[in-house]
């Protein structure tokens, strides 16, 4: 048994989950934040953290310090939908959900080893909690944050692809957080920045939105993540499913069953974000909706004072606290069952040859992509073998709407490409790209045999969906004028508005791997 906390502030601190870590400018990796977080642990014994920016080598030796400062032990999460390597440099990163779902009949067994490799990588880098899967249905074509993040555009697809995740995680002992609940996918707003609502009917919602979530609880995910987004027809007071206790309680408690721990999105987000000060009154009214665990909060201090405050001033029941307390200590305690009493001091070792980053795992990846990827159009223009594209020219333009400080100098498509053909003519036009910029980008064309205009077009927080207009025209002038490759790295959204392309490219993703993918396609390596 692990030693438990006995006083209501230490018991409050559990519920308490800040950030450790950024990928928010200026970027802080796990190592450089370690101790700022360690002078708050002697502070306040919080319950866990949500990580972000770390790498293979120091990640585990930070979280291996900061477990040893913690008086009591700390569950580590981390979105990692995409694998490890979405938050841990040197990890094993998969393509978006979206492009598990391509695979037809072999996708569940391919995402359940992906869960599964996923879970040994967190494992053995300190990390105990995935905040996946994403359960959203992506039925708004043009959805701004979930998009390829689903599993699919239908509730049955999702779902189906939903239980393989969670039954991947728990065959290896990674603890899962379905999210968003009740569902954010029939949205057109951005909920980083701005309070979606959801304007459904309950019938339409529960057919819709709803399968998933409960494939994940039937499966035996141990988390639900809720969305900051407002459902008027299940609580009418317009709070969003955060803070709604007809959500929370009456819905997901009474009506589906769930008896796990139930994980706010990240309160940093635009749609919940409390005004400075106002921190500890939101905690304690979102605590009393059937919230568990505050994840990201601006100010976990104040946070943990205002669970205090309410209790003491008789707006929240003392045992509402406890309540949640207990969840997330059943949590800590089951994982030390399942692990061993050291884990969280001493994260498992990875099997030999299977360890983090090992080539095993990236090949999993490679042909999770490579398989994925999907073409429409005139068969004849696709492949272009390398010995024409050197006679004839080949001009790739790889446009991407917004840039990340973490990005390399060049995409990885580039790299890929030049191993296909070394003599391309390839271009990376990011948002700063002018008219002046997409002027001399088609005259380049009007030179090239071969032309393929891809695009990076993803769900990202804080960015607008989709190319910037100058882009988008280009690419509408370029298929106007002459026959062209169009290729989107994510979602199939991006391919509408140019149905003039001669051939049309789709590979659900723009990670890496995807991004090797559809070199390969391009030249015929398939």
């Amino acid at each position: 048994m692990l030693d438990r906390p006995t006083t209501l502030a230490d018991r409050a601190a559990q519920l308490v989950w800040p950030r450790l870590g950024s990928n928010m400018p200026p970027p802080v990796t796990v190592a450089e934040d370690a101790a700022r977080f360690e002078a708050l642990l002697a502070r306040c014994p919080v319950g866990g953290v949500v990580l972000f920016n770390g790498d293979a080598r120091a990640t585990p030796e930070a979280l291996a310090r900061l477990q040893e400062a913690a008086p009591f032990p700390l569950l580590v999460g981390s979105d990692v939908e995409r694998g490890v390597g979405q938050q841990i440099r040197g990890a094993t990163v998969f393509p978006h959900a979206r492009a598990f779902a391509a695979l037809g009949e072999e996708a569940e067994a391919a995402l359940e080893e992906a869960a599964r490799i996923t879970a040994r990588e967190a494992l053995a880098c300190g990390l105990h909690v995935t905040f996946a899967p994403v359960a959203d249905v992506n039925r708004e074509r043009h959805n701004p944050i979930i998009a390829t993040r689903a599993y699919g555009d239908d509730a049955a697809t999702a779902a189906r692809l939903v239980r393989a995740y969670v039954r991947g995680c728990r065959a290896e002992g990674l603890l899962s957080v379905a999210k968003h609940f009740p569902g954010h996918g029939g949205t057109r707003e951005d909920s980083h920045e701005a309070l979606p609502v959801m304007p459904d009917d309950r019938a339409t919602l529960e057919a819709a939105d709803l399968p998933p979530f409960r494939a994940a609880i039937d499966e035996g995910a141990e988390g639900m993540m809720t969305a900051h987004v407002v459902f008027p027809a299940l609580d009418p007071s317009g709070m969003p499913a955060t803070a709604s206790r007809p959500i929370l309680v009456e819905l997901l408690r009474d009506a589906l069953g769930f008896e796990g721990v139930v994980v706010t999105d990240s309160l940093l987000m635009g749609a919940i974000r409390a005004d400075e000060g106002a921190e500890g009154a939101q905690a304690a009214r979102l605590v009393a909706a059937g919230v568990d665990v505050l994840l990201d909060p601006p100010d976990p201090e104040a946070a943990v004072a205002g669970l205090v405050a309410a209790v003491e001033a008789g707006r929240l029941d003392a045992a509402r606290i406890d309540e949640a307390f207990w969840r997330v200590w059943a949590l800590k305690e089951a994982f030390a069952a399942r692990h061993g009493a050291g884990v969280f001091r001493d994260p498992p070792h990875a099997p030999a040859g299977g360890g983090v980053g090992a080539a095993a795992h990236a090949a999993h990846a490679e042909e999770v992509a490579r398989r994925a990827v999907t073409v429409e159009g005139t068969a004849e223009r696709l492949p272009i073998p390398p010995e024409r594209a050197a006679a004839e020219g080949l001009l790739v333009v790889l446009l991407r709407p917004h840039r990340s400080r973490l990005d390399p100098p060049e995409q990885p498509l580039g790299a890929a490409l030049r191993a296909a053909y070394p003599s391309v003519d390839y271009v990376e036009a990011g948002p700063e790209m002018t008219d002046a910029d997409a002027g001399a980008l088609l005259a380049r064309a009007g030179r090239a045999g071969h032309v393929v205009a891809a695009m990076v077009v993803k769900p990202a927080a804080w960015h607008a969906f989709g190319l910037r207009p100058v882009q988008q025209r280009f690419v509408q002038t370029l298929t106007a004028q002459r026959p062209a490759v169009v290729a989107v790295l994510g979602s199939p959204a991006g391919l509408d508005p140019y149905p003039e392309a001669t051939v049309r490219v789709c590979t659900f993703s723009d990670v890496p791997a995807s991004q090797r993918a559809l070199a390969a396609v391009l030249a015929g390596r398939t």
